[in-house]
């Protein structure tokens, strides 16, 4: 399905406008604490404990509208959140070690699912489950637009785009990564392969994208050789941009952890 049969359904070209304001960090809270009891979940008493009881309510919901006063204390949280994660980097092509949720890029890929609907299980650690936390409840609801209008699960190596709301970044691009259980067959590293043109073609037809974060796609649990799947990453995107000159200012490789951004660094 291209994006030209879904971007109306996802208003992809209208600017995200959050009912409320980004809240201060004094007031961060308690709008936590509000949110939790207009759901009607019990408000733990501990700070952290509320902020990870509303991340796991909200990340077991399914894809539906909520309430307009809801969202409101939501946009005013999550806006308020996004003010205090925001990362900013030099332009090129670069590493970066941290959490892609921060970073001041026009679009960060996200390495989904075929049901491309976000992580279910609550605080899983996969950058699924991190970005639609940090996004909001509304970037499930536009991926749920974009499969009610396809009408089958989204096939490896393809990308779709969303707006990213809460996120740093404008939009996200949602790829679907091969999942290796055994040896690392060539198909696998030509459907990774394909997740990284999709994307960066994806990318490239929405004119206000000029900076773009990808994150390790299939190295989590879908089980992609770490070392081999940058080696294709790194491949993919120079030979891109040797065939685009000019069409993105920066694009990064976000490492999650010490190991991966060695790895990065010695293959650029």
């Amino acid at each position: 399905m291209l994006v030209s049969d879904y971007r109306h359904e996802v208003a992809l070209d209208e600017p995200f406008r959050p009912l409320s304001a980004p809240a201060p960090v004094e007031k961060l809270d308690a709008l936590t604490a509000l949110a939790l009891r207009m759901l009607d979940v019990p408000v733990p008493s501990d700070v952290d404990a509320r902020r990870r009881l509303l991340r796991a309510v909200l990340t077991v919901r399914s894809p539906a509208p909520l309430d307009p006063e809801l969202m409101a204390v939501l946009d005013a949280l999550l806006g308020g959140e996004r003010q205090q994660r925001l990362v900013g980097l030099p332009a090129s092509v670069v590493v970066w070690r941290g959490d892609i949720t921060r970073l001041m890029v026009d679009a960060i890929v996200n390495a989904a699912n075929d049901a491309l609907l976000g992580c279910f299980q609550p605080m899983h650690p996969c950058v699924d489950n991190a970005i639609h936390s940090a996004a909001g409840p509304r970037l499930r609801e536009d991926c749920h637009r974009i499969m009610v209008l396809q009408g089958t699960p989204e096939a490896t190596g393809t990308a779709k785009i969303t707006r990213g709301y809460h996120l740093p970044a404008s939009y996200v691009l949602h790829t679907v990564g091969p999942i290796v259980r055994g040896p690392l067959l060539l198909s696998h590293e030509s459907s990774l392969a394909s997740c990284y043109r999709s994307c960066l073609d994806l990318a490239a037809s929405v004119p206000e994208i000029r900076t773009l974060a990808f994150c390790g796609v299939s190295t989590g649990i879908f089980g992609f050789p770490k070392r081999a799947a940058a080696r294709i990453a790194v491949a993919e995107v120079r030979s891109w941009l040797g065939r685009n000159p000019g069409r993105f200012d920066r694009v990064v490789f976000v490492a999650f952890s010490a190991q991966d951004e060695v790895i990065y660094r010695e293959l650029l």
